[in-house]
């Protein structure tokens, strides 16, 4: 992949999850907490509370990280998004509408975007 396509989203990732961290904190928190699952030990909007202080560190990592941690960035924020796997799986499972994703259908559909954003992260941080 050419290094400035790289650059760029590697840039734009870490820009989305800045502004999603921010959303999990403010403007979305209530559409957030219909993504955490009922076996998550804490209290939901804490748990919405803290995963977006990580996206807004991880997100600022993808943009500001020196070019020699890159990849462990790219690795970490993989990581990230596998990790907030099954929230998306517990919407679509309990039916929980979030997001405009208020059928099973479109609930199902985003299950799919995940992948693209772990090989997102991996593929615009690796060397």
């Amino acid at each position: 992949m050419d290094k400035q396509i790289k650059n760029t989203a590697r840039i734009l990732l870490g820009a989305g999850l800045i502004v999603a961290g921010i959303g999990h904190l403010t403007f979305s928190r209530k559409e957030f907490q219909a993504q955490v699952p009922d076996w998550v030990p804490l209290k939901k909007d804490d748990t919405v509370i803290y995963s977006g202080l990580v996206e807004i560190a991880q997100g600022t990592a993808l943009v500001v990280a020196p070019k020699k941690y890159r990849s462990t960035v790219g690795l970490l924020a993989a990581s990230l998004f596998v990790g907030v796997f099954p929230g998306n799986v517990s919407q679509y499972v309990n039916r929980r509408d979030g997001f405009g994703l208020d059928t099973d259908r479109k609930r199902m559909t985003r299950l799919f975007f995940q992948p693209v954003l772990v090989l997102w992260a991996w593929g615009s941080t690796r060397k």
